[in-house]
């Protein structure tokens, strides 16, 4: 059985920073895009950023250049480090393998004075 397990959520102020995590268990990440997306309060989920496994990344236009997605194949993990947040960055944040549906739990992310 495959598991997310997605960590690093918190509260923070705007301008500041967080490193998220996902550690993914029953399955190797090596062969697979890597992807984080998110889902705020009465949205849809989206796409934030994406990683291959040649490490090509790509990011929605609104995280581009704030955003950092990263992988340890060795460590089954993804990463995402987010810079200068904003308060429309609140969202629960999932991680996502490939074209497989599976979802973790994800982490609630909290900007906000």
């Amino acid at each position: 059985q495959v598991q997310f397990v997605e960590s690093g959520g918190g509260l923070v102020q705007p301008g500041g920073s967080l490193t998220l995590s996902c550690v993914v268990s029953g399955r190797e990440i090596t062969i697979y895009v890597m992807a984080w997306y998110r889902q705020a309060p009465g949205s849809q989920r989206e796409l934030v950023a994406s990683i291959s496994p040649a490490r090509v990344t790509n990011y929605a236009d609104s995280v581009r250049g704030r955003f950092t997605i990263s992988r340890d194949n060795l460590k089954n993990t993804v990463y995402l480090r987010m810079n200068n947040l904003k308060p429309e960055d609140t969202a629960v944040y999932y991680c996502k393998q490939g074209l497989y549906d599976d979802w973790g739990q994800g982490t609630q992310v909290t900007v906000s004075l």
